[in-house]
C-alpha cells in the first residue's frame, strides 16, 4: 500500500469516508515519476541499497520516486491504460469505480505488484481490512520490500489494536526505507506501549 505521500489515491471528502480513516494517508506514490532503466530487478537492488544509504531527505525522495517508477511499469499497455483511469476514478472521489477497474488489471495481470497495492489501498480507504490485508498479502509475496504496502499493513494491525504485529510491520517497512514520514513516531510510540520503556 501506499507511507509515502497520498499523492495518487487521498481522499478528502467526509461523504466518502468515515472522519477517523480520513485523517490517515497511507504511502502513495508520487505524482510524478522519472524516467527508469530496463533491468528491473538489478535497478530495485541499487536503489533500495541507495534508499538506505540516502544522505538526506531530498535524495532519499529521489530515490524512493525512482522505486516506485519501477514498480509502477507494466509491459502490458492495457493494464497501463486501466491503471491511469483507475487514478483518474480515485481523483473523482469514485472509489467502487477505481476498484472494479482494479479488479480488472488484477485480473488481467495477476503478477503485477501495484495494482494489488492499490487495490489494497482503496480497501483500506473503505475499512474493509479484511480484502486489504488480502492485497497487501499478495503485494509481499510478489515484493516483499514494499515500503508502502509494510506501512499499510502497520496502520491496520494498529486500527484493529494489534500493536504488536503493527510495531513489527512499521519496523519492516523502516528497514527498508529509513525515510518514511511519520513511521519513526509511530514506532517509538508503539515500543513504548508494547516492550515498554528503558528504565
Amino acid at each position: 500500500m501506499a507511507a509515502v505521500p497520498a499523492a495518487a489515491f487521498a481522499q478528502e471528502d467526509p461523504r466518502v469516508i468515515p472522519p477517523p480513516k480520513a485523517q490517515k494517508k497511507l504511502p502513495e506514490a508520487p505524482s510524478k515519476l522519472p524516467k527508469v532503466g530496463a533491468d528491473r530487478t538489478r535497478g530495485l537492488d541499487f536503489l533500495f541499497g541507495a534508499l538506505k544509504a540516502a544522505p538526506d531527505e531530498a535524495s532519499a525522495k529521489h530515490v524512493e520516486a525512482r522505486i516506485w517508477a519501477l514498480w509502477m511499469q507494466t509491459p502490458s499497455d492495457t493494464a497501463a491504460l486501466l491503471m491511469l483511469r483507475a487514478k483518474a476514478a480515485m481523483d473523482a472521489q469514485k472509489i467502487d469505480v477505481a476498484l472494479k477497474l482494479l479488479d480488472s488489471v488484477v485480473k488481467l495481470r495477476p503478477d503485477y505488484t501495484e495494482a494489488w497495492n492499490r487495490r489494497a489501498t482503496l480497501y483500506y480507504l473503505k475499512n474493509d481490512y479484511t480484502r486489504s490485508l488480502d492485497d497487501i498479502r499478495q503485494v509481499l509475496i510478489r515484493e516483499p520490500r514494499h515500503f508502502g504496502a509494510l506501512a499499510g499493513l502497520g496502520m491496520i494491525m494498529q486500527e484493529i489494536g494489534d500493536d504488536r504485529r503493527a510495531l513489527e510491520a512499521f519496523r519492516k517497512a523502516l528497514a527498508v526505507n529509513p525515510h518514511l514520514e511519520k513511521v519513526p513516531e509511530l514506532v517509538k510510540t508503539l515500543t513504548e506501549k508494547v516492550e515498554g520503556r528503558d528504565i
